[in-house]
C-alpha cells in the first residue's frame, strides 16, 4: 500500500507529464532540468555509480529531489518501487521522450549557463546534491547561495516603459495633489470616498489637473466585494459598448448585488444620443456615472444627465503642489536636487559611477511652465533627462546636471493653456473685447498674446476686431472701422506670425479711441421693437415705395414723394408707418 500510495503522489504531480530519468543515477525530473542535472552527475560522479534517489511527492516540496545518503537527514523513507532504481528502465524512459541522448559532445546554452553557475560552488558528491526550485529551474543550493541579488535599476531602466507621468500617478488621497479643495481633510467628497459611498460625478477641469488619477484612486480603494469599477473612454467606445457594460452591471447588482463604478473619460465626446443612454441607469442606481471632461459641462453634457450628476470643478494645478510633485519625481528616479550653493561643488568633484543632478532653479521654472499641467511637467522632465542622457553631458567628469536650458528644451510645446474649439476660446476673446472697450490696452496686448501664442487664428481675431470698431466705437472714431477692416485685409495677406503686430496695432487704435454706442444701442430697440410687435408688420407707405412700371404708378407708388436735395428748405415728410408714428430709436 505505502508503494501505491507513494505512486499515486507521483502520478498526480503535474511534472510527470515530461518526466525523465537520469540514465547516470536513475533520478527522475522534469525533462526542462535533465541537462544540468547530467552536468552535475557526470562532473561529480564516475560513470556507473548510481546512488539511490528518489523524488519528493507534491506534498513533501516543490520539485525538491533528495539523494539516499541525505534521506535519514531529512526524515524520509525511500520507497522500494524498482522501476525507477534500475538503469535499464531509466534508459528505456529517456528512449521514449522525443529530447536527444545526453551523451552528445555538443553543449546546449542551458548547460552552459548552468556550469558557469556552479564553476565557483565546490560541489561535492552526488550524495551532497540537493536540487531547488527557482523560478521553475532545478538548480544546486550552492549556486543559489553563490547568485548575486538583483542590483537597482539605473536611471535609464527606470524611465522605460510607460511615461514618467503614468508611473509617478498616486495611488490614494494622501499622496493626491494639488486639489485640497475637494478631496482634502473634512471635504464632503473625501468622506463620501471613504464611505465608499460614491455618488454620480462629472470631473471638469483642465488636462492633467487630475481627473483621470482621480478615478483611478477611486477604483483602487473601492470596496472589491460588493462594488466593480470599470473604465470606457469616449474616444474609442460606440453606444453598442455602452449598452454591454450597462447589460453587465444589470447582471452583477441582479446576480451578485454588486455595483458597478462606470468610468467615462472624455465624456464630452459622446454625443447627446450615446448620453441619453445612462439617463435611466443612473436614475435607478444600476451604474454609479463618473465622467471627465476638459470642456464646460453646460455645453457639451445634457442637461438631464446633469441633473443626475454632481459637478466637480477640478482647478489647475498650483505652482507649489507642482513643485511637490516634480520633486517626488525626482527623488524617485534617485536625482538629487542642487541649491545654487551646491553646484560648484557638484561639477568639480569626481565619481567613479556616472550620477544625475537637476538645478532648483529648473526644477521651479519647471513648475513655473507647465501651466498648472501635472502631465506636461512630469513628461518635460522625462524629455529633459532622456536628452541629457543621449547627448553623454560631462563624460569626463561623469556628473550630468539638468539645467533651466534643459528643462525649457524638453518641454518641447508652448505651455500656454488655450483651446480653439473650447471654451478659453470664449474666455480669452471675451476678455480682449471687454479689455479695449475698458480702455486699457496694457491688458488688451495681454489676451490678444494669450490668443495669438496659443495658436488661434488671426484673422479670427480680426474679425473680432471689425466687429468692435462699430459696436464700442462705432461714430466717436468712425476711422476705427477703417482700421479694422485694413488690418483684416493686412493679416489676410501676410499671416503669422508677422501679423501679430499689425493686429496690435489695431488693438492699441481701438482701445484708446472714444467709445460710443449709440449706434448699437439703437439698433438693438429696433430689433426689440419688431420681436414685441403684435399682429402683422405695417406695410411700406405708398410714397416711400418706387414705381419702375406704369401699372405701379397707377396704384399710388411713390406719389406724393419729395426728392429731398431739390429743395432748399427743409421737408417735411413722413418716413415711418403711420402705425410706428412717433417711435423713437435714436
Amino acid at each position: 500500500m505505502a508503494q501505491d500510495g507513494w505512486l499515486q503522489d507521483l502520478c498526480d504531480s503535474d511534472a510527470l507529464e515530461s518526466a525523465v530519468s537520469c540514465p547516470v543515477c536513475g533520478q527522475e525530473m522534469p525533462s526542462a532540468d535533465i541537462n544540468a542535472h547530467l552536468d552535475a552527475c557526470l562532473n561529480e560522479k564516475p560513470s556507473g555509480v548510481m546512488p539511490k534517489k528518489r523524488r519528493l511527492s507534491s506534498h513533501d516540496g516543490e520539485g525538491v529531489v533528495a539523494s539516499a545518503s541525505n534521506e535519514k537527514a531529512l526524515g524520509l523513507t525511500a520507497p522500494s518501487f524498482p522501476m525507477f532504481q534500475t538503469q535499464k528502465n531509466a534508459q528505456r524512459l529517456m528512449e521514449d521522450t522525443p529530447s536527444k541522448s545526453p551523451f552528445i559532445s555538443a553543449t546546449t546554452p542551458k548547460r552552459t549557463d548552468m556550469n558557469s553557475q556552479c564553476k565557483e560552488g565546490n560541489i561535492g558528491s552526488s550524495s551532497e546534491w540537493i536540487m531547488q526550485s527557482q523560478h521553475g529551474k532545478a538548480v544546486p543550493t550552492h549556486c543559489v547561495s553563490n547568485q548575486k541579488p538583483p542590483q537597482e535599476k539605473n536611471l535609464v531602466e527606470k524611465l522605460e516603459g510607460k511615461p514618467l507621468a503614468d508611473k509617478m500617478r498616486p495611488c490614494s488621497l494622501e499622496d493626491y495633489m494639488g486639489q485640497n479643495k475637494i478631496v482634502g481633510e473634512n471635504t464632503m467628497l473625501r468622506n463620501l470616498l471613504q464611505a465608499n459611498d460614491i455618488p454620480s460625478i462629472i470631473l471638469w477641469g483642465p488636462p492633467g489637473c487630475g481627473k483621470t488619477t482621480l478615478a483611478h484612486i477611486i477604483a483602487k480603494n473601492t470596496n472589491k466585494n460588493n462594488t466593480r469599477f470599470v473604465t470606457l473612454s469616449a474616444t474609442s467606445a460606440s453606444t453598442n459598448d455602452v449598452r454591454e457594460f450597462i447589460k453587465q452591471a444589470q447582471n452583477e447588482l441582479r446576480l451578485f448585488k454588486r455595483k458597478t463604478i462606470l468610468f467615462v473619460d472624455e465624456i464630452h465626446r459622446f454625443n447627446k444620443t450615446q448620453q441619453d443612454t445612462f439617463l435611466p441607469h443612473v436614475e435607478c442606481g444600476t451604474i454609479t456615472l463618473i465622467g471627465a471632461t476638459t470642456e464646460n459641462p453646460s455645453f457639451q453634457v445634457n442637461t438631464a444627465l446633469l441633473s443626475r450628476c454632481r459637478v466637480i470643478v477640478l482647478e489647475k494645478i498650483s505652482v507649489d503642489a507642482m513643485e511637490v510633485i516634480l520633486r517626488r519625481a525626482v527623488d524617485s528616479l534617485g536625482i538629487q536636487v542642487l541649491r545654487e550653493d551646491e553646484q560648484a561643488e557638484c561639477r568639480s568633484s569626481d565619481a567613479s559611477e556616472p550620477s544625475m543632478f537637476i538645478e532648483m532653479k529648473a526644477l521651479t521654472t519647471l513648475a513655473h511652465l507647465c501651466d498648472g499641467d501635472a502631465r506636461t511637467g512630469l513628461n518635460g522632465l522625462q524629455m529633459s533627462i532622456q536628452g541629457i542622457l543621449a547627448a553623454g553631458e560631462n563624460p569626463e567628469q561623469r556628473r550630468m546636471v539638468i539645467k533651466e536650458e534643459h528643462i525649457k528644451e524638453g518641454l518641447q510645446r508652448s505651455h500656454i493653456l488655450y483651446d480653439r474649439a473650447g471654451e478659453e476660446h470664449y474666455n480669452c476673446i471675451s476678455a480682449l473685447h471687454k479689455s479695449m472697450r475698458g480702455s486699457d490696452e496694457n491688458a488688451s496686448l495681454y489676451w490678444l498674446g494669450r490668443m495669438l501664442e496659443g495658436g488661434e487664428d488671426p484673422l479670427y481675431v480680426a474679425r473680432r476686431l471689425v466687429r468692435f470698431a462699430s459696436e464700442d466705437i462705432g461714430l466717436a472714431d468712425p476711422l476705427a472701422l477703417t482700421q479694422a477692416v485694413s488690418a483684416y485685409q493686412a493679416c489676410h495677406f501676410i499671416g503669422m506670425p508677422e501679423c501679430d503686430v499689425i493686429l496690435a496695432q489695431c488693438v492699441m487704435y481701438l482701445a484708446r479711441a472714444p467709445k460710443s454706442v449709440a449706434a448699437y444701442s439703437a439698433y438693438n430697440k429696433v430689433k426689440e421693437c419688431l420681436k414685441n410687435h403684435k399682429g402683422p408688420l405695417p406695410p411700406v407707405p405708398l410714397h416711400l415705395r418706387n414705381a419702375p412700371t406704369k401699372l405701379m404708378k397707377n396704384l399710388g407708388y411713390a406719389k406724393g414723394y419729395k426728392y429731398n436735395p431739390m429743395y432748399r428748405e427743409p421737408v417735411e415728410q413722413d418716413y415711418l408707418p403711420p402705425e410706428m408714428k412717433g417711435v423713437k430709436f435714436v
